[in-house]
């Protein structure tokens, strides 16, 4: 399949209430990552690896940070040799509403895709973390003579209300669709299911385990208009993939699943829904060990993005002893600009120009850009937004109630400072 015939659609305009407040300011997918990244850059560099360079991303909410960085750190293509990436937001040439689900999104866009005139589309979220080769999947929709394919993964029963649930038979297809079901959702089969010359054979079958749409769906570009224009007739439709669309297409079309083959090569397969704060604050953890659970320092498989011009990274003062002060980052990612002035950072990540200042302690911590932690405050276990100052002496993370009142405390009790809170 030639990836020149591919184009890429990344649905990036979600308002991401669930992980409010660093959705307050900000779409879900421009939420800081890792430190330099956002969210978004890790379905992009699956994009680029994948040698996949036509790519739509559908922007709504709160797009101006989102729309910096794709400019400063994605302006990468050629448009001489047909490459691109481009933000499109709601046209309204269909109507005069903003997005109202996922395939409303793209058909608001479809005189967009008609202009592009691909064979295929793959549709991809703009909020999950991973590695994939989605070259792998559309040789695999080529071979089956799929008209749709859907991305699956492996998800725990008790995760199961946040996704689609799939059931497939033994060549694949999907046979019956739930989304996010509250209870008796389907378990993986008890005989080997996912077998193709281009996936995976899937373990013997258990009812602890379900099969979860990705967010990830290959069409044949005129099945994708000829479901769209449907979809929009109905009145009763939620105009959603995963509610609407898929289920909508098992009788009539050959749908297929798709088993994830993960990229990251380590001793289990790593996709994240960072949708709510705290599993965004467990993927950034995942980032932080010694053998990291998602590899970020991969260079057969780069995960690209924005670099910020700032100077190397500084640990300054080294006065042992009582009343001394160290300068020390263990466990940690720090990135350019940093300045740990006589404090101590363990198991957290500092993105830019973050300072800490002398005999405080972070602990297990998300700093973002330009946070300032002053003389002897101690925070544990919080993500703190851009450009926030904690004064002198403060606590974070140590008293969940005080916190409360002040900030947003998530179930795990991982305390939110939002941007622009004066503390």
């Amino acid at each position: 399949m030639n990836p020149k015939d591919v184009l890429v659609l990344i649905l990036a305009g979600g308002k991401g209430e669930r992980l409010e407040p660093l959705t307050r300011h900000r779409t879900k997918p421009a939420v800081p990552f890792g430190g330099i990244y956002r969210i978004v850059d890790f379905s992009l560099s699956n994009a680029i690896n994948s040698n996949l360079r036509k790519i739509f991303i559908l922007i709504q909410y709160k797009c101006i940070s989102l729309n910096r960085h794709l400019r400063e750190g994605w302006n990468i293509f050629s448009s001489a040799l047909g490459e691109y990436i481009e933000a499109l937001s709601p046209q309204q040439r269909v109507g005069d509403s903003w997005y109202t689900g996922t395939a409303d999104a793209v058909y608001q866009n479809i005189y967009s895709i008609e202009k592009e005139d691909p064979q295929q589309v793959l549709i991809l979220a703009g909020d999950h973390v991973y590695k994939m080769d989605y070259r792998r999947m559309l040789e695999f929709h080529k071979a089956k003579g799929a008209d749709i394919t859907v991305g699956v993964v492996g998800v725990p029963v008790g995760e199961s209300a946040h996704y689609g649930i799939m059931q497939l038979d033994a060549d694949n297809r999907i046979t019956a669709f739930q989304e996010k079901p509250k209870a008796n959702p389907f378990t993986m089969p008890a005989s080997p299911a996912l077998v193709a010359p281009l996936a995976p054979a899937g373990g013997p079958g258990n009812d602890k385990s379900c099969l979860a749409s990705m967010g990830i769906y290959i069409f044949n570009t005129q099945t994708l208009y000829q479901t769209l224009e449907a979809d929009a007739r109905d009145k009763e439709s939620d105009h959603d993939f995963g509610r609407n669309i898929i289920p909508g297409s098992l009788a009539d079309l050959k749908v297929y699943g798709f088993k994830f083959i993960d990229e990251n090569k380590g001793e289990a397969e790593y996709w994240r829904d960072v949708g709510s704060i705290d599993a965004y604050y467990q993927a950034n953890m995942d980032l932080i060990s010694e053998t990291p659970v998602f590899n970020l320092y991969d260079e057969s498989w780069p995960i690209r993005a924005y670099q910020v011009q700032a100077p190397p990274p500084k640990f300054v003062f080294a006065q042992e002893g009582p009343g001394g002060r160290v300068g020390m980052a263990i466990d940690s990612l720090v990135c350019q600009g940093c300045v740990i002035r006589g404090g101590r950072v363990q198991g957290s990540i500092l993105s830019p120009n973050v300072v800490i200042s002398s005999y405080a302690q972070v602990h297990q911590s998300l700093l973002f850009e330009g946070v300032k932690i002053g003389r002897r405050a101690r925070i544990k276990r919080a993500i703190i937004d851009k450009d926030v100052v904690i004064p002198d002496e403060a606590e974070i993370g140590y008293n969940l109630d005080e916190d409360r009142r002040r900030f947003t405390v998530s179930d795990d009790g991982v305390v939110v400072i939002a941007k622009g809170v004066r503390v």
